[in-house]
């Protein structure tokens, strides 16, 4: 019998199912099949990214093999080798690197605060912590790469006999994990690995290179981040997901979004797979628990995106599994649940909820409150570790939330309203988890089946999870969480973090009512989700990753396709240059240019007033844009042409710009330049 096969039968030891509980976890089977055949999804099904995939596990597993027979490795550890390998080409390995390092630095930064917690949970509590003390320091000028890489180095150096410690440990438990379910884990490393391609590509979508990009570069750039929320409105908005981006950017001198990125993705799946074991499922269980999350097209989509929803799983998770911990009165797991809801508050106001929404189930499953002065404690570190971007906030721009709840704080700074958007109201229902499956583009930019299927295939799953003694309370928390962010607002990515937090009590729950024939459902879902991969983003859709992989992880190609303005301001960056204004209001793509980056938007409400004014001049002669571009100290501007009007056009030939390059629909100008290309 193999290690798999024992663990299944004898893994889960108890009273066996009943024939309803066994029909029940089925029946989302035939839900799935009726709605692939009826909702028309097929039709937006893209087989050729799929096969892609294939090609790649195909060949991954190929050459683990090799190594495996070579080196006598585990196939599993192989598997986690290539697609490491494969991302320092893609991405780069000087931002590897210098992720590698910040990781070390935030894992000897957490064992600080608890030596003995997990090595994952330390580099999680870590990374809170340095985003917390570098979002108070953020207007000082003191954001260099030395003083970076000399912190990280310091932290090392100093931790490095528990960081030796925690890397055997490390090494021993991953063997131990394999081991215990050397096929399931295998399959799960696998579907991690295919889900890691997001993180191959450039930053291209619009929320970064519109807004995230700006805190990371005008660090790299300037040293120091203006409290200036006028040239961009979210300029105050929470910050910690962006702070923790600049670390290894500046450190190598470089984006290094996707190897973040994909430590994130490492931390959450770790801390799935301890969820799984916490409520008495096998190894087998929570291996699919983690081939479950990789396998969500979002996994994969928000890899290749700065969005804050990456880190904030990977927080609540851990958060989840502190709480299901034996209730134990020390002082260690009080901060470090308070230094986890001070990092969901430092990403974003909706994370922060999710935090609070779980300290009901907190006080329950550890049955006392702290003591008064270790809970006013507790609390104080939530505000500091998460705050500063509120304070901030309040005090230049008189609203802690800009541009949110602007109706009640009347900041001058954004219109007197709440901020909403009317795409994700499309209602909420009994039908939602249907909806959230089969017609996704409702409510999220995303294409039908770009949510998974996981609501709908493990449906029965879910409603036993409720009612399994082990399962009960983490498949309620995580209910009440997708309904509470529903509730206001119907929009997928928001609920993300949540449902990665249900995964785990499905994959138990579904090996524990059928332990046989389960590992067909959970493998089947994970091959669903996989096949749709490419419909949880656009990026993904036009085949983003077959031509990275194409062009051996060169950038340009990809961007010049698909936002040609990033190309553009890299050879803008090379020359000297002044203010850089985006032209076209619908295309704002300057977040990287830091301060220096304008655009007619209404991110920069100031100069779409001005921009607004200049244009509703009586004459077209250019003149009120001209003397925009002289007082706004523009020297270069990215028009796009078929967007330019006449008042523009001849504003451009007033203020002496001429074309310096160009690529795709998008070119560059420079005002009172005498050469082209």
């Amino acid at each position: 019998m193999t290690a798999d096969a024992s663990i299944s039968v004898n893994g889960h030891a108890g009273a066996a199912a009943r024939p309803w509980e066994r029909a029940l976890l089925w029946a989302g089977v035939p839900l799935c099949v009726a709605g692939l055949a009826s909702t028309g999804i097929l039709s937006q099904w893209r087989a050729g990214r799929f096969a892609e995939l294939i090609v790649l596990a195909l060949l991954s597993l190929g050459a683990a093999r090799l190594l495996q027979r070579v080196w006598q490795w585990r196939l599993a550890s192989g598997l986690a080798l290539l697609w490491l390998l494969a991302l320092a080409v893609f991405a780069g390995p000087l931002p590897l690197l210098a992720t590698a390092l910040f990781g070390l630095a935030a894992l000897a930064l957490g064992g600080l605060v608890d030596r003995s917690a997990p090595a994952a949970l330390r580099v999680v509590v870590g990374f809170v912590l340095w985003a917390g003390a570098l979002g108070w320091l953020l207007p000082l000028p003191l954001h260099y790469r030395a003083t970076y890489l000399a912190a990280c180095v310091a932290l090392v150096a100093w931790q490095r006999r528990a960081l030796r410690d925690a890397c055997t440990q490390g090494l021993r438990g991953w063997r131990d994990a394999v081991d215990a379910a050397p096929r399931t884990a295998v399959f799960a490393v696998l579907v991690l690995g295919l889900a890691s391609t997001g993180s191959w590509l450039p930053t291209m979508q619009a929320d970064d290179v519109v807004y995230h990009l700006r805190l990371p570069w005008q660090l790299l750039q300037a040293h120091q981040y203006p409290l200036d929320p006028g040239p961009q409105i979210w300029a105050l908005a929470p910050w910690a997901g962006d702070v923790l981006q600049a670390v290894p950017q500046l450190i190598a001198g470089a984006e290094a979004r996707g190897p973040l990125n994909l430590l994130w993705i490492a931390l959450t799946a770790v801390g799935v797979w301890r969820i799984a074991l916490a409520l008495q499922g096998t190894p087998r269980a929570a291996w699919f628990a983690v081939a479950l999350y990789a396998s969500l097209p979002l996994t994969a989509a928000l890899a290749g995106s700065m969005q804050t929803e990456t880190p904030t799983t990977a927080l609540l998770v851990w958060l989840g599994w502190l709480i299901l911990q034996a209730p134990e009165p020390t002082r260690p797991r009080l901060w470090l649940g308070a230094v986890l809801v001070g990092g969901l508050l430092g990403l974003k106001l909706a994370a922060a909820l999710l935090g609070v929404l779980l300290l009901p189930w907190a006080l329950w499953r550890h049955r006392r409150l702290p003591a008064l002065p270790a809970l006013l404690a507790a609390l104080a570190l939530v505000l500091v570790i998460g705050g500063s971007s509120y304070a901030y906030a309040g005090y230049v721009a008189g609203n802690p939330f800009l541009p949110l709840f602007n109706a009640w704080f009347q900041s001058p700074y954004f219109d007197p309203s709440n901020f909403d958007d009317a795409r994700w109201h499309a209602g909420f229902d009994a039908w939602l988890p249907w909806n959230l499956s089969f017609h996704t583009d409702r409510y999220l930019e995303a294409f039908p089946g770009g949510g998974g299927f996981v609501l709908v295939a493990l449906a029965g799953a879910w409603l036993l999870a409720l009612r399994q003694r082990a399962t009960t309370a983490l498949a309620v928390a995580a209910t009440v969480l997708c309904v509470a962010l529903l509730l206001p607002l119907q929009y997928l990515r928001y609920v993300f973090p949540a449902l990665v937090l249900l995964l785990p009590a499905l994959a138990v729950t579904a090996l524990r009512i059928d332990p046989r024939r389960a590992t067909w459902l959970l493998a089947g879902v994970c091959v669903l989700n996989l096949a749709f991969q490419a419909n949880g983003f656009w990026l993904l859709r036009v085949g983003a990753v077959k031509t990275t992989i194409l062009a051996a992880g060169r950038d340009a190609p990809l961007l010049g396709a698909h936002v040609p303005e990033r190309n553009l301001i890299a050879a803008i960056r090379a020359v000297p240059h002044a203010n850089v204004l985006a032209l076209d209001a619908s295309r704002p793509y300057i977040a990287e240019l830091g301060t220096r980056g304008r655009s007619t938007s209404y991110y920069d409400r100031p100069l779409q007033r001005a921009a607004a004014q200049a244009e509703a001049e009586a004459n077209v002669d250019g003149t009120a844009w001209a003397a925009l571009f002289a007082r706004e100290g523009i020297s270069d501007v990215l028009v796009r042409p078929a967007a330019l009007t006449a008042a523009q056009r001849a504003g451009l030939a007033r203020a002496g710009a001429t074309r310096r390059m160009a690529q795709g629909e998008i070119e560059w100008w420079r005002i009172g330049a005498e050469t082209t290309r």
